[in-house]
C-alpha cells in the first residue's frame, strides 16, 4: 500500500498526513501525493486545510473532525475508511501530537482498517534541534496547565526527570509559565522557539528570569515551543543540605521543605523528608 503508483487510486484506509508548521514549502512529496489521491480529508479547521490544498492545487471534500466531534461522527468516518481512502491532518504539523485524532486511530485499528502514517514536520522536534539543549533524551509533555497550581504541580512532577523537557505554549501564557519554571526548576537553561519555519523565526535561550523579562517587554504571538534543560548534577555537602532544610522548615511543612530542597539540590526527596523529620524532632 505504501508503494502504489502515482495516479492510481489509493487503497481504502486511514492515512495520517503531517502538514507544514509554517512554511508551506515543507510539505513532503508523499504528503502532497496522498492528499491528491485520497477520497476525502478529515481536518480540524476546513479553512486552514483549504489553504494548504489550494497551495497544492488540490480540491477534495473536507470533513471537519476534532476531539469535540460526536462519537457518531467518528463511527461514520471509520465506516467510510472501509471503502475509501481518508487522509487525517491537523492544522499544522504531525496529527496526534497535542492534536485530535488518537481516538479515531484506535477505532480504525479495532475495526480492522488499514492505517498508514506519513512522517513530516513536528514543532517539538524542530524547536529542539534549534535550541542547542541536550537532545539525547527528551520528554514531550504537551501544553502546561492553565491554572497556576496545576502548572506548578506538573513542573514539580517532572522536575526529577533527567531529560530536556519540551512543552507547547501560547503567547499570552508564556510569561506565567516562565515565572513558574523560574520558581520550580530554578537555575535551568531555557529555550523559547517561536514562528518556526516562518520569516521571523526565533529561538532565544537563557534563564527563565531573563526570558520572562524579555517577553514581558515584547509580548510574543503565535504558537511556541518551550524547552527546559535537564537538571545538572549537583554535589552538595550533607551539612549544607541540613542548613537548607532548617531554613525551609522555618516556614514550610516537612514534606514541602523536602520537595523544595530536592528541587534546588537534585537530592532524593524521600531521603530529605526523612532527614527533615529528624531535624524537626530535635
Amino acid at each position: 500500500m505504501n508503494h502504489e503508483p502515482i495516479n492510481e487510486p489509493l487503497s481504502a484506509g486511514l492515512y495520517i498526513v503531517a502538514t507544514p508548521i509554517g512554511n508551506l514549502g515543507d510539505v513532503t512529496m508523499r504528503a502532497a501525493d496522498v492528499l491528491a489521491r485520497c477520497d476525502a480529508v478529515a481536518c480540524e479547521d476546513t479553512r486552514v486545510t483549504g489553504k494548504l490544498l489550494k497551495h497544492l492545487g488540490i480540491s477534495k471534500p473536507l470533513w471537519r473532525y476534532d476531539d469535540h466531534s460526536a462519537e457518531n461522527d467518528r463511527r461514520r468516518l471509520v465506516e467510510s475508511m472501509q471503502s475509501r481512502a481518508i487522509a487525517l491532518v491537523s492544522d499544522a504539523g504531525t496529527p496526534l501530537i497535542s492534536d485530535p485524532g488518537y481516538r479515531l486511530v484506535r477505532e480504525a485499528r479495532a475495526a480492522g482498517v488499514s492505517v498508514t502514517s506519513l512522517p513530516g514536520a513536528c514543532a517539538a522536534i524542530t524547536g529542539l534541534t534549534l535550541s542547542g539543549l541536550p537532545n539525547d533524551r527528551f520528554l514531550f509533555a504537551g501544553f502546561l496547565p492553565v491554572k497556576d497550581k496545576a502548572r506548578s504541580d506538573m513542573l514539580t512532577q517532572l522536575s526529577g526527570i533527567d531529560a530536556t523537557l519540551i512543552f507547547y505554549e501560547t503567547g499570552p501564557r508564556l510569561t506565567k509559565s516562565l515565572a513558574a519554571i523560574d520558581k520550580v526548576l530554578t537555575g535551568r537553561e531555557i529555550s523559547v522557539a517561536r514562528e518556526l519555519t516562518k520569516m521571523f523565526e526565533e529561538c532565544r535561550t537563557g534563564s527563565a528570569g531573563e526570558l520572562n523579562t524579555h517577553y514581558s517587554a515584547y509580548p510574543p504571538k503565535g504558537e511556541i515551543v518551550l524547552m527546559v534543560a535537564p537538571p545538572t548534577e549537583v554535589k552538595i555537602n550533607p551539612d549544607d543540605a541540613d542548613d537548607l532544610l532548617l531554613e525551609a522548615l522555618a516556614t514550610l511543612k516537612a514534606s514541602q521543605a523536602a520537595a523544595q530542597v530536592a528541587r534546588i539540590t537534585g537530592l532524593d526527596r524521600k531521603a530529605l523528608y526523612a532527614r527533615a523529620m529528624e531535624l524537626r524532632q530535635r
